[in-house]
């Protein structure tokens, strides 16, 4: 009877307890009413939460009683007791307060109130939230339960603890490959003794290395092109800028990432052109036969009063998904070793389940993969049979060198086994660029491309992770592919490019496009091109159809900034040039009228000669509309990221000034996302 009686009441506090948990839903957003992505919202004393999502909206599973904890960077942490309501709605303040110094003791941590000293103050507010060491320790990130599903973001690798210093998780690739000679000693602790010792993110585990130096630090083993930034050139003696469109946009994503991230950005890192062209910009649909429309628009420099800028846009055609041909897709996976981050290959296979999701029957797709070897995972499967083409992707596990090459070689072989006439025909690479066997330089994979492009199949280039990323390696690949590249470093980027951009990243409406100015001496007397440094042309390759140039995808836009120094303005920027002896340049006053003429140049996606359009911007200077002032909010902070030489005494408050008064619509949220970086990198200058 005891026994049936504690049956009894056990059950009953068992449904008391359920009875009070309840499903909280909220928005979360700053004081200006800006929904704020990415706030961590945990259960005060536990290690379970959520994050909000693109729209500032959240949802977690609580009790009555539970206290919520809401944390983002550069705002106060605000908490919210879980009461009768359903609804919870958060307006997150700044957070201008002096920061905490965070002391880390054994695998736990104690908080030190003081007022740090400026060097100290720099140092933390370098650091983002989700990157602390505390947080590392405690398990805080992992685990997280979002929608009422628990993701544990660490899966089943071990913590590495390397000369004292607790290792993230998205570096454990790095730590793998450390050469054997440079180790002292190891010692591995197993699951039960590991958490004990180390806290709860040691709970698959702990590998302690001890190095034979005694102070190995992550090295960033990420690679970029150089940049040298475009300068002023006299219009007497080069009248001519001919450049290769670019709708890469991988550089804002990855920007992105680093200044979320608390990191310092390379020079190299920053390409304005994709910073530009990153955002949609309210440009009309082509009417006539041609596949995109020609936007000029000339105004007084927002940075400098004695110059002006010059925007050149274009729209490319808008298709419906269901207008777009047949697809054959190929995906060219990278599951080698240095995949197994937590923001590599797992991500990729929750970013790619977006694509796979919006496949229609007609379309077919096949999975390659490659580590230290290349393997077909999935033959062609039409896009009606989506489960089997989930399930491929979900059963991927990381491991081994990186083949890149040969994944290549079978995946172009594979699509065009397959290949379509009058349809879309594309491979699409996902890695984080760190091929190592075969051929992995860049002239050697340049060549190779080059090659395989000649099939009609295109080359779309995904970058992953970060730590060893290796952005000039994918620009290449994608350059030479008659592709793109973008750089997925969330799921929200990931909607981006496999939602909102779906047509544009895989359906080419125009290729090889190239742009040439010709300036009007009468009235420029030099000019410099905002960004596009590695797509420059020479003027004679403008009407060589054997060169190579940009794609234009369905829906893009493409914008390029000139920043213009007109006839009778002195510059500080444009040096004396002694007269020329032999060659006497003469201007004509027939076109008196016009500021520049615009030639442009693409071929149709199944054609190899080029069509050619003109566009004429004539001398007026108005007031500069909405895009072009937000254009040049961006172009300007990637000056400012750049150090560059043209920034004529601005400040990124004027960034700041610039891109509040010109968000526009919005619909999206891109541009307001924008604001938010500006503020946090101001943040951290205005303290260092």
């Amino acid at each position: 009877m005891k026994t049936l009686t504690t049956l009894i009441l056990t059950a009953f506090i068992t449904m008391s307890s359920i009875a009070q948990q309840r499903m909280i839903k909220g928005n979360v957003s700053d004081q200006s009413g800006i929904p704020l992505p990415g706030v961590n919202i945990m259960i005060k004393g536990a290690t379970t939460g959520t994050q909000s999502d693109f729209d500032g909206n959240y949802e977690i599973l609580t009790n009555v009683g539970d206290v919520l904890v809401f944390t983002y960077v550069g705002l106060k942490t605000s908490e919210q007791t879980v009461g009768t309501s359903n609804t919870i709605n958060v307006t997150m303040e700044e957070d201008a307060a002096l920061l905490e110094e965070v002391v880390v003791m054994g695998y736990g941590y104690s908080r030190v109130s003081y007022k740090p000293t400026k060097a100290q103050l720099k140092r933390q507010k370098q650091k983002a939230y989700h990157n602390s060491i505390t947080q590392a320790l405690q398990g805080k990130v992992a685990g997280v339960q979002i929608r009422g599903t628990v993701a544990n973001t660490s899966k089943d690798q071990p913590l590495y603890i390397v000369d004292g210093v607790p290792i993230q998780a998205h570096y454990n690739s790095i730590i793998k490959n450390i050469d054997s000679q440079d180790i002292d000693h190891i010692n591995v602790y197993k699951d039960a003794k590991a958490k004990a010792v180390f806290g709860q993110s040691a709970k698959n585990g702990c590998i302690v290395i001890t190095t034979k130096q005694g102070n190995y630090r992550i090295e960033n083993q990420e690679t970029y092109a150089q940049i040298d930034e475009n300068s002023f050139k006299r219009t007497t003696l080069t009248p001519l800028s001919t450049f290769s469109i670019d709708v890469d946009k991988a550089s804002y994503s990855n920007i992105r990432r680093m200044i979320n991230n608390g990191q310092r950005i390379p020079f190299d890192a920053v390409k304005i052109e994709e910073m530009v062209n990153y955002f949609d910009y309210n440009y009309p649909q082509p009417t006539g036969n041609h596949p995109f429309s020609i936007n000029t628009e000339a105004a007084v420099t927002p940075w400098n009063s004695n110059t002006k800028i010059v925007k050149i846009g274009l729209q490319g055609k808008t298709y419906l998904n269901e207008e777009l041909p047949p697809s054959n897709l190929t995906f060219l996976i990278d599951v080698s070793g240095s995949m197994s981050s937590d923001n590599k290959l797992p991500l990729l296979k929750s970013a790619f389940k977006l694509l796979v999701n919006q496949l229609r029957e007609q379309d077919r797709v096949s999975i390659v993969v490659y580590a230290g070897a290349a393997g077909v995972v999935l033959k062609p499967t039409s896009g009606a049979h989506k489960e089997k083409i989930l399930s491929a992707l979900e059963h991927l596990e990381a491991g081994g060198s990186t083949a890149g090459g040969a994944g290549i070689e079978l995946a172009y072989k594979l699509a065009q086994q397959n290949y379509k006439r009058k349809g879309n025909n594309r491979v699409i690479l996902a890695t984080d660029g760190d091929f190592n066997v075969g051929k992995s330089s860049n002239k050697a994979m340049e060549k190779l491309i080059e090659e395989k492009r000649k099939s009609g199949v295109y080359l779309s280039v995904l970058g992953f992770g970060y730590g060893n990323y290796k952005d000039s390696k994918l620009e290449t690949l994608a350059d030479k592919g008659n592709g793109n590249h973008a750089f997925i470093d969330t799921m929200q980027e990931a909607q981006k490019v496999f939602g909102k951009e779906f047509g544009g990243t895989l359906y080419t409406i125009a290729k090889d496009v190239k742009i040439q100015v010709e300036f009007n001496p009468t009235k420029v007397k030099a000019y410099r091109l905002i960004g596009y440094e590695n797509r420059l042309l020479n003027d004679e390759d403008f009407i060589d159809d054997t060169k190579d140039a940009g794609e234009l995808g369905s829906g893009h836009t493409v914008t390029a900034l000139y920043e213009i120094i007109p006839v009778g303005v002195e510059s500080e920027y444009l040096k004396d040039v002694d007269d020329l002896k032999y060659t006497k340049s003469v201007n004509t006053n027939s076109f008196s009228d016009e500021f520049l003429t615009v030639k442009f140049r693409y071929k149709k996606p199944s054609e190899d000669k080029s069509i050619e359009m003109i566009h004429t911007l004539k001398d007026e200077v108005t007031e500069s509309s909405e895009d072009l002032k937000f254009a040049s909010s961006v172009a300007l902070f990637g000056m400012h990221l750049r150090k560059s030489q043209y920034l004529n005494d601005s400040s990124i408050d004027d960034v700041l000034t610039l891109a509040k008064k010109s968000k526009g619509d919005d619909k999206d949220g891109y541009r307001a996302e924008f604001v938010r970086l500006v503020k946090t990198m101001n943040y951290k200058t205005s303290s260092q």
